[in-house]
């Protein structure tokens, strides 16, 4: 069986496992706990906090720990936003700016403070390949906007954003105010630069699992300067952003994938890259009726996704697991729900093609070509279309 759902999640690496499992046996310690069992944990988990700040080019003190992606994007949406509209210089009513194929987290996020806070939200549109342009973000800045908040790589079509020139836009628009701009990097992890300096952001959310880390791990990091208001209240760790006792083992197991993703990086995203261009290829090729969808060129290099008319997303997928390959709709977080993608409807494609969409995500471990997955494709939709 060859899995390519790895946008999904993906398998923890030995190297990773290695190195976390002392952490749930013997140094087991909680690291708020003052005597040498709880200290011992509080210094691994200074390590790792260090060692994940060097990779994402920011300060131990920006590093939030987290569960997860969702959870650092709500808290890099809410807390910044909550924070701006309600502290000592409140900006109201508020105002954030994102774009409407951002993962659920943010967008469910941005409906909550429009709900509960009265927070004005700007959808900004991308273009047919899902691109977002610094020229219209810039233009949506408004003397009262608190927060822009942008996917790196989208999850379901692959299609990357220049962070660099969107961030420097915003700056442009907002004058002598310091705008934040917060970047969910959750699929550009391992195939794409993650440093905050570089990339001129203020906050930018990683999640373990996408990454060869276990699932509950993650990251928020976001300039410790910045007013954030708390999701999670409780005992006060991490400078009470984040409270709860830390997982030390999981803090050092994403520490050690996010340096093993940066270290392997660019080797993999030229290898990957070349064998995922040959594969669009031959399934264009070989399924005439197929379309890619996402930027052709501004495109995670382990990412392929297409719609095939006429037939069914999920009896595609059904039939390429018959066949060995394992691959996805879109988003799992959306898995079994009747509803188009709403990131494909905002490319402008029809809700009913949008239900034909199959998406196929690479590992960085890939060592051959797809030639027969292409294959494998065009038998699968063949055989939909013929009725099986």
């Amino acid at each position: 069986m060859l899995y390519l759902d790895n946008a999904a999640t993906t398998p923890v690496r030995p190297e990773v496992l290695e190195a976390m499992a002392p952490y749930l046996a013997r140094t087991f310690g909680n690291p708020s706990s003052h005597h040498t069992v709880g200290e011992a944990a509080a210094a691994a988990l200074a390590d790792a906090r260090a060692r994940i700040a060097h990779v994402l080019g920011m300060r131990p003190a920006d590093i939030v720990l987290t569960s997860g992606g969702t959870e650092s994007n709500n808290l890099a949406v809410k807390g910044l936003v909550v924070a701006a509209v309600t502290g000592p210089r409140a900006v109201r009513p508020g105002h954030l700016v994102t774009s409407p194929i951002e993962h659920e987290s943010v967008l469910a996020s941005a409906d909550h403070l429009a709900r509960i806070h009265g927070v004005d939200v700007s959808l900004v549109p991308v273009d047919p390949g899902g691109r977002w342009h610094a020229d219209a973000v810039a233009e949506a800045i408004r003397a009262d906007t608190v927060l822009v908040s942008f996917g790196y790589a989208n999850n379901e079509i692959g299609t990357v954003q220049d962070v660099a020139a969107i961030a420097a836009a915003v700056r442009a628009a907002a004058g002598d105010r310091r705008i934040p701009v917060h970047v969910d990097a959750v699929q550009a992890a391992g195939w794409l630069p993650l440093s905050a300096r570089e990339l001129g952001v203020d906050a930018i959310t990683v999640a373990g699992h996408k990454i060869g880390a276990p699932k509950g791990t993650g990251v928020l990091g976001v300039r410790s300067r910045l007013p954030l208001e708390p999701v999670l209240h409780g005992g006060g760790q991490q400078q009470g952003r984040r409270s709860g006792t830390e997982d030390v083992a999981g803090a050092v197991a994403l520490a050690t994938a996010l340096e093993l993703a940066e270290a392997e990086r660019e080797e993999a995203s030229r290898r990957v890259g070349a064998w995922r261009d040959a594969f669009i290829a031959r399934v264009l090729a070989l399924v005439p009726s197929s379309r890619l969808t996402g930027d052709p060129e501004h495109r995670l290099a382990g990412t392929a996704s297409f719609t095939f008319a006429g037939t069914s997303g999920e009896a595609v997928l059904l039939e390429l697991e018959r066949r060995g390959v394992v691959s996805s709709s879109g988003s799992a977080c959306a898995a079994g729900s009747d509803e188009p993608s709403h990131v494909l409807t905002a490319l402008g494609i029809d809700a009913d093609v949008a239900r034909t969409a199959v998406r196929f995500t690479l590992p960085r471990s890939l060592a051959q070509p797809l030639d027969a997955v292409a294959d494998a494709v065009a038998a699968s939709v063949a055989a939909v279309r013929s009725g099986g």
